[in-house]
């Protein structure tokens, strides 16, 4: 499938930075991914509208969000992110 252009903001610089300061689970999950253990390619911290997403395919479209400390109660937050990302495959 080719790479469908996802729209983004001013969130360059932070994905830049989030990269260089990953968590542990998202580095342990990165060595993983990097490999393409799944035969698909991932990248980490990409912006997508006005969210920076964890890990992103852009073949089967899929985002990964790792859970953590900055995702405690923040519910209503996460479904808002999930169905603004969703209507970008729709």
């Amino acid at each position: 499938m080719r790479n469908k252009i996802i729209p983004y903001t001013e969130l360059k610089d932070l994905a830049r930075q989030l990269r260089k300061n990953s968590t542990l689970p998202e580095v342990l999950l990165w060595q993983n991914l990097k490999k393409r253990a799944l035969s698909i390619q991932f990248h980490r911290q990409v912006p997508m509208l006005n969210y920076t997403v964890d890990f992103y395919c852009h073949e089967i479209g899929l985002a990964i969000e790792i859970d953590g400390k900055s995702h405690d109660h923040s519910f209503l937050y996460d479904a808002k992110r999930q169905g603004e990302l969703e209507t970008l495959w729709c």
